[in-house]
């Protein structure tokens, strides 16, 4: 079974897909074990079961890798070899009835069971007012929009902020009613309980709350109007000063009241923010204008004033809102930043949405809210609320952490490693958002236990529980066999996956980053890249000419290249803001969507051939080619510098040049098929050579060709000149080669 086809199945693709046999080994294998998993990944043939999942008293469960006793009707676990007995309704298990969970077709199987919710989901609108009127009115039209899509019986709440934060009591029918409380305030839960209470004296005033959350079949029309009405924040704004808005405030009552009424109930708080906070409790920057908002330069030298705080406060709101199993979404609709830098813990802990647009007019805005909102083939939403995520291991192998959207359970066991990569310590998490795009990745350490030369078997069961959105608890479970070596090390070699190991090593990357310097990040890859090659090359000793990879290596190199280059780990030109968005993005999608924006495709369009791939370098701009390029977050038509003259002398439009016109048509067609499924949408761009926004072209090339280059074509020879100081993929190839043939790096 190939690579892909096990992430089609299972969801999950490994680094190595053969395990080293100790853990000396592992560790000379550079980049750990570990693997890219999709719990929710959307199949067609995925069985689904009505009843609940069998579980060994170590709480794994039975799976087509348990070994099955017919005759005292008993299995074995594969992860604590205990010996457990069949459930009676199971005794007549025979190689003719076969259950599904036993079936070998069932490695992945998602149990419906008994449990029952009796809370539909949730959905808390946060927004923001000191806005435009035009930017105000397209939001509006928007959550309009939405109401259509949610589940009848899903209950919607909403909250106002901009100088003041307003709770909109949506039972009350005789006439819009709210209550106002403080922008600079952080109110304590039980303050806030006996604000919103009609009557204190009341024993129970959680269900009193309540009737801020009220079913979207019932409430639609007055909550429709109640939209249409809102109007820009009448808080006066001078010239020389930003409006005063209570973003922090906001938040912190939407996180107490959504606690008192739904702790553990699928929840989404969705800020729309138009602008920073500009009011503590979570302040962004001061409301004079003459202070500019903080850069990675100022965060860098310690002199943003507000950041840490700032960042302090919402990391506590977002593990409070967190350990409720609820989900923040922050959707920006700003030319200016909003502090999403500042705000990132809250949908990054949570699984939420992390969304940078320039205004809430755009489509980008308004696609991509609406698409949070698809249905699944039984029209349900394709959504998870409340997961928890947890890991076994059979005694081969120990968990060494999670990278992605979840905290830690910090849920103790013998399967958990000493060393720890992203969130370790734990073999538990908790996801409070989870959808078939969200994947994480997971690492794993080899154990000493019981090494063997011989060829064996290693087991790891994912087990995903969580609330579905048709009122169902479900258990999504994947359990896999990966073999472990013997003495041969190019069995281990073979079984190399270069596209899910640079995707593995990117996490660690940006993980790393958000806590140490860019500059030691850049090195840590450098290093363990040299020792990559070292390892597994092979070469003549101090003899670069000959170092030659194997083909399952020999896109890793061009992998790091391209992610060193990338705006995850390059922050020059981009604000903190779009950092923490990209980063965002990264952590969260699957393999191939993450090679996208790693090193983006480019495809080439031309009169005579076909559309093919090309490599992305400056050599593919020729003056005779349409060039479509995607980097998941830009779709770009770049067209040549013939093909810009003859469109821009109309020649599309004459009879003559019909092939013409449909030559043009061709990569727009294309440009559509990729913005269909994509989520956040894509910014489109349509540019041509010499326009302003083919930067966003020259930007992702590899600079084979510079205007210090030393190639023996210059500029005239019809091959782009990229204006930068980068070294090419050569340059740093043949680097890297001197380097690893070289005994004493």
């Amino acid at each position: 079974m190939d690579f892909e086809t096990a992430e089609d199945i299972d969801g999950v693709r490994f680094s190595w897909n053969t395990f080293p046999p100790t853990r000396v080994e592992a560790n000379r294998t550079v980049v750990p074990i570990g693997c890219l998993y999709t719990p929710l990944k959307q199949r067609e043939d995925l069985p689904v079961v009505n009843y609940d999942p069998i579980r060994c008293h170590c709480g794994a469960i039975l799976s087509p890798s348990c070994q099955i006793d017919l005759r005292p009707k008993t299995w074995i676990c594969p992860f604590c070899v205990r010996i457990n007995p069949l459930p009676s309704h199971y005794h007549n298990l025979s190689p003719l009835f076969v259950p599904n969970e036993l079936n070998n077709q069932s490695t992945t199987i998602e149990y419906i069971t008994k449990r029952k919710l009796y809370t539909p989901p949730v959905f808390l609108f946060l927004i923001d007012l000191c806005q435009d009127d035009d930017n105000l009115e397209a939001l509006k039209e928007t959550l309009i929009l939405s109401l259509n899509l949610l589940p009848p019986n899903a209950l919607v709440g909403l909250i106002t902020f901009g100088a003041m934060v307003q709770v909109h009591d949506l039972a009350y029918q005789t006439c819009p009613k709210t209550y106002i409380f403080r922008g600079d305030k952080d109110y304590p839960v039980n303050q806030l309980l006996s604000m919103l209470a009609l009557n204190n004296s009341q024993p129970n005033q959680n269900t009193k709350l309540l009737r801020f959350f009220c079913p979207v079949e019932k409430i639609e029309y007055q909550l429709t109007n109640i939209l249409e009405s809102l109007q820009k924040d009448p808080w006066p704004v001078k010239s020389d000063r930003r409006p005063i808005r209570a973003t922090g405030a906001a938040l912190s009552i939407a996180a107490n009241i959504l606690e008192s009424s739904f702790a553990s109930f699928g929840a989404r708080i969705m800020l729309f923010s138009a602008g920073p906070g500009t009011l503590n409790p979570g302040l962004i920057v001061g409301q004079e204008l003459r202070e500019p908002i903080r850069s990675h330069s100022d965060i860098d030298k310690d002199s943003a004033k507000h950041f840490k705080k700032a960042t302090k406060f919402y990391e506590a709101l977002a593990e409070k809102i967190a350990s409720n199993s609820h989900v923040v979404d922050i959707f920006a609709g700003c030319y200016d930043q909003i502090g999403m830098s500042e705000m990132k813990s809250l949908p990054t802990l949570t699984g939420g949405v992390l969304l940078l647009s320039d205004a809430f007019t755009t489509a980008i805005f308004k696609q991509s809210f609406l698409r949070l909102f698809n249905k699944d083939d039984d029209g349900f939403l394709s959504m998870g609320f409340a997961a928890q995520f947890e890991v076994k291991t059979s005694r081969e192998l120990k968990i060494s952490g999670l990278i992605g959207h979840a905290t830690s359970l910090k849920k103790t066991g013998t399967n958990i490693a000493d060393t720890e990569i992203g969130i370790g310590g734990t073999n538990t998490w908790r996801m409070c958002s989870i959808t078939p795009n969200h994947s994480y990745a997971l690492f794993f350490e080899i154990s000493n236990v019981n090494p063997s030369n011989g060829a064996q078997n290693s087991f790891i069961q994912f087990i995903t529980s969580y609330q579905h959105s048709s009122g169902t608890f479900r258990i999504r479970v994947t359990t896999l066999q990966k073999p472990l070596a013997g003495l041969n090390e190019l069995v281990v070699k073979n079984s190399f996956d270069q596209e899910a190991a640079a995707v593995l090593m990117s996490r660690i990357a940006v993980f790393k980053a958000e806590q140490d310097d860019g500059a030691d990040v850049l090195r840590w890859i450098d290093r363990m890249l040299i020792r990559v090659c070292q390892k597994f090359a092979d070469y003549d000793k101090d003899s670069p000419d000959s170092f030659r990879l194997t083909p399952n290596f020999t896109l890793y190199p061009q992998f790091m290249f391209y992610l060193r280059r990338s705006q995850f780990l390059q922050v020059f030109n981009n604000s903190p803001d779009e950092t923490a968005f990209y980063r965002h993005v990264l952590t969260r999608e699957d393999t191939v969507n993450s090679l996208i924006m790693i090193q983006p495709t480019l495809t080439s369009f031309t009169l005579e051939n076909e559309p093919e791939p090309v490599l992305l370098d400056s050599v593919s701009i020729k003056a005779d080619r349409i060039l479509l390029l995607d980097t998941f977050f830009h779709i770009l038509i770049y067209h040549g510098e013939t093909i810009a003259a003859w469109r821009k002398l109309g020649y599309q439009d004459l009879p003559e040049y019909e092939s013409f016109k449909e030559f043009l048509e061709e990569p727009k067609k294309e440009a559509a098929e990729l913005l269909v499924e994509r989520f956040p949408l894509p910014r489109f761009i349509d540019t041509e050579e010499g326009g302003s926004q083919a930067r966003f072209l020259y930007s992702k090339l590899n600079p084979s060709n510079t205007y210090q280059s030393q190639e023996p074509y210059g500029a005239d020879s019809g091959i782009a000149v990229v204006l930068t100081d980068d070294v090419s993929l050569q340059t740093f190839m043949n680097h890297l080669q001197k380097l690893a043939v070289s005994p004493t790096s």
